[in-house]
């Protein structure tokens, strides 16, 4: 076993989807200090252990797991039960690595604007320094989970859209109704005066600043 993130086999992942994305986010994430980071869409896991093998280490790190575990529009609906169960077992994995009792998941079983709105109204404050979003593929989804989270972001966070380009249907087919691409454009374009995007990412996530409320 090495010690790159995830290497552990006793982690029960059916897909690495997630580890494209791990030379962005240790280069990009220490740059803000995470200690809160709130997730939508969690599906077995494999974010939410990076970030507690990456950043477990610290005095304290506090994970929100939002997603319903009963999956979208292009997933098995009868798998999604034993994705739930991956998610708990790899999660509970995570955890008893790093032996930190400081590191804190909290599990939201819940839509994601139903999650986001009770957090809106517990948290009061912007107080989360970084926003993954990769919920549903969904555009009206999409957008309602970028606008609610902005608000749940501290100022000089960061948020990330993943499957910027994605699309359920084939290359030319393509209903942007059911791709992220359209609700994050519309959402940074009507927000560019609160948000900066991170330039030089790849173009399958995209990255974003808070910059002010």
């Amino acid at each position: 076993m090495t010690d790159a993130p995830l290497s552990d086999p006793a982690y029960d992942f059916t897909n690495d989807w997630f580890d494209q994305n791990i030379p962005v986010w240790d280069a990009l994430l220490p740059r803000f200090e995470p200690k809160r980071v709130l997730e939508i869409g969690s599906y077995e896991g494999r974010s939410a252990c990076y970030l507690i093998e990456k950043f477990g280490g610290n005095e304290s790190l506090e994970i929100h797991c939002v997603d319903t575990w009963e999956g979208g529009i292009e997933h098995d609906k009868g798998a999604m039960s034993e994705v739930e169960s991956r998610f708990d077992k790899n999660v509970q994995l995570a955890l008893q690595k790093k032996s930190n009792p400081g590191v804190v998941v909290k599990k939201h079983k819940k839509l994601s604007y139903m999650a986001l709105a009770e957090l809106i109204t517990v948290e009061r404050a912007a107080t989360f320094d970084v926003l993954y979003v990769d919920g549903s593929h969904q555009a009206p989804h999409v957008l309602s989970d970028a606008v609610m989270g902005f608000h749940l972001v501290r100022a000089g966070g960061l948020m990330i859209f993943d499957d910027y380009i994605w699309s359920m249907e084939e290359m030319g087919k393509q209903d942007v109704l059911n791709m992220p691409k359209a609700a994050i454009d519309a959402f940074v374009n009507s927000f560019t005066r609160k948000v900066v995007v991170v330039r030089g990412a790849p173009v399958y996530q995209l990255y974003v600043t808070k910059t002010e409320a």
